[in-house]
């Protein structure tokens, strides 16, 4: 890998240059808006779950239920965000988002005992997500300037995490006053999204790069991609385990209950801790974005995710609970930043639709996965042997790929993937 950025190499841009951009703006205001309400609702459906049930692999069954979706469809979501328009087929995604959120609404009202259509409005839901993850998150390149991407990636994870602060936040009190209350709330905060992802250009009439009939071949260059770029390969994998093993944050609610034993406006700022860290880093990620180093700071920084889940799946204090939360979220964000940015960079936009449904796989939806992991461990062993036992297993794996990728570690600047993305 070169170790000097190319003299064509556009200069890296600020957060004030790129936030001028104004297709920049609004994408920023459709991410807060929709992720708000989604994160509301996610915070909402567990504790419903939880209280109906009173299991813990019912939690863990809600997550395996949104991941499949992603799995299942992932050669189609890919090619066709790379195939389509990316923003119809983001707006569309969003209209069964909102469809599943108002579902949701009129079940609750009816005083729910059973948790079956729940499940099946669920799948729903992630039938949506599964086609907007990749069709959305290319969008973001498409309107970064030249140079601007690093920028843009932190503003939108600080949005990102200001939903995570303001939905979970929300989420406990209103929950308190009826849990159609929540829905919607979230309902009506997903609705502005949609809204404003109309109002962004993206600067290009279409991304129809392929007008001939997709194959199997087509479908598969995504992973194939991905397979032939080692530091993209290893990146993925890396977070894919981490989260895989470190859902601790899906049984909140039972270590709420059991162990801090607070109630639902305790379990509502607590499930928002994970947006306070993740908040803060990315605000400082957004002004003072890493530049250095970035290859260690990645292992660095999953690591510590690993320390802080242990810490919590340890601990009776609340207050040790949500420091913990914020550390291991504050951790994960600079994660996110990073990989957000090495993926879009060593990607070509003919073939990003493709790698980001992949990579929402293992890792966006790979978070419902961990849950499912999560919710089964705790039923078998117990929350705090499950939660124990996943951070013990992510620092482990940080170990094992610092030995088998060194191409990750040695990463210096964000440049260097710009003008050699896929050395070997």
């Amino acid at each position: 890998m070169s170790n000097a950025a190319s003299p064509s190499t556009p200069p890296e841009l600020t957060t004030r240059d790129v936030i001028r951009v104004p297709a920049v703006r609004n994408m920023l205001i459709y991410s807060t808006t929709l992720y708000t309400g989604l994160m509301l609702q996610a915070a909402a459906l567990g504790k419903q779950v939880y209280d109906i049930t009173g299991r813990e692999i019912d939690i863990g069954w809600i997550g395996l239920v949104e991941f499949l979706p992603a799995a299942l469809l992932v050669l189609v979501t890919g090619i066709v965000a790379d195939r389509f328009q990316r923003k119809k087929i983001a707006m569309l995604g969003i209209g069964g988002e909102l469809i599943s959120a108002l579902a949701l609404m009129f079940y609750a009202r009816t005083h729910p005992t059973a948790v079956a259509p729940i499940f099946f409005i669920t799948f729903l839901y992630g039938v949506s997500r599964a086609f907007i993850a990749p069709a959305a998150r290319s969008i973001w390149p498409m309107v970064a300037p030249p140079g601007g991407l690093p920028a843009v990636v932190a503003l939108s994870s600080a949005t990102w995490t200001g939903a995570a602060i303001l939905g979970p936040a929300s989420s406990g009190l209103l929950y308190s006053i009826d849990p159609w209350v929540a829905y919607a709330v979230a309902s009506g905060l997903i609705f502005i999204g949609l809204l404003s992802l109309m109002r962004v250009k993206t600067g290009q009439a279409a991304t129809e790069l392929h007008r001939e009939r997709p194959t199997l071949h087509d479908a598969l260059e995504g992973l194939r991609f991905i397979r032939r770029t080692p530091i993209l390969l290893a990146a993925i994998s890396l977070d894919l385990f981490a989260v895989l093993f470190g859902g601790a944050i899906a049984l909140l609610p039972v270590i709420a209950e059991e162990r801090l034993h607070v109630g639902d406006v305790a379990y509502g700022w607590l499930r928002a801790a994970a947006g306070i860290g993740a908040a803060g880093v990315a605000l400082f990620l957004a002004f003072k974005p890493a530049r250095r180093h970035i290859g260690r700071l990645l292992f660095f920084v999953v690591a510590t995710f690993g320390f802080a889940t242990v810490v919590l799946g340890m601990t009776h204090s609340y207050v040790v609970a949500f420091a913990a939360v914020i550390v291991l979220s504050g951790a994960d964000m600079v994660s996110v930043f990073i990989r957000g940015s090495i993926v879009p960079l060593v990607t070509p936009d003919d073939k990003r639709g493709r790698v980001l449904a992949v990579e929402n796989v293992f890792i966006g939806a790979s978070n419902e996965l961990g849950a499912f992991e999560s919710g089964v461990a705790s039923q078998a062993f117990g929350a705090p042997a499950a939660v124990v036992g996943g951070g013990l297993a992510t620092v482990g794996i940080v170990g094992l790929f610092w030995f088998l990728f060194p191409s990750l570690r040695k990463i210096d600047k964000f440049s260097d993937l710009e003008s050699d993305p896929i050395s070997e």
